[in-house]
């Protein structure tokens, strides 16, 4: 995970202990021989569960444009619509350019915000202050 830097923060060994347990249906790991080419962290919503929020996703720098992201969000979306959900969404940051032009090419839309930055809809403080995100869905329906 520390590959995606600077747009993905590592978190602890306890923290990927607890998504592989309770959550391994939503956070598929992708491997080519041994390695990890990339992997994605989502989880469905306790409040909604209609809804799969997507917090991580991330290829390895040897695998990227190789289509590894689509097929681990594929995965991940496939899940969500076993489960009947409606939606899922992610989010990233302003500048992240490259992910933005991912999301969108597999169709979510990055939904209205407070401010347009280079073109893209961002909300401001929505992961806390001084934090602001674009904010993208995705309709399972």
């Amino acid at each position: 995970m520390e590959l995606g830097a600077p747009y993905v923060r590592v978190r602890t060994g306890s923290d990927y202990w607890l998504y592989a347990r309770l959550f391994s249906s939503s956070c598929p790991v992708g491997l080519v021989g041994d390695q990890v080419a990339g992997a994605v962290i989502a989880f469905r919503s306790q409040d909604d569960p209609s809804d799969v929020y997507v917090q991580d996703v991330v290829t390895h720098p040897d695998h990227r444009g190789r289509g590894v992201a689509r097929k681990l969000l594929t995965a991940v979306r496939n899940r969500a619509t076993e489960w009947g959900c409606a939606q899922l969404y992610l989010t990233s940051e302003p500048e992240n350019t490259a992910a933005h032009a991912a999301w969108t090419s597999m169709g979510f839309v990055n939904l209205d915000g407070d401010i347009l930055v280079d073109e893209v809809s961002v909300t401001r403080d929505f992961k806390g202050p001084g934090k602001d995100r674009a904010v993208y869905a995705l309709n399972l329906g």
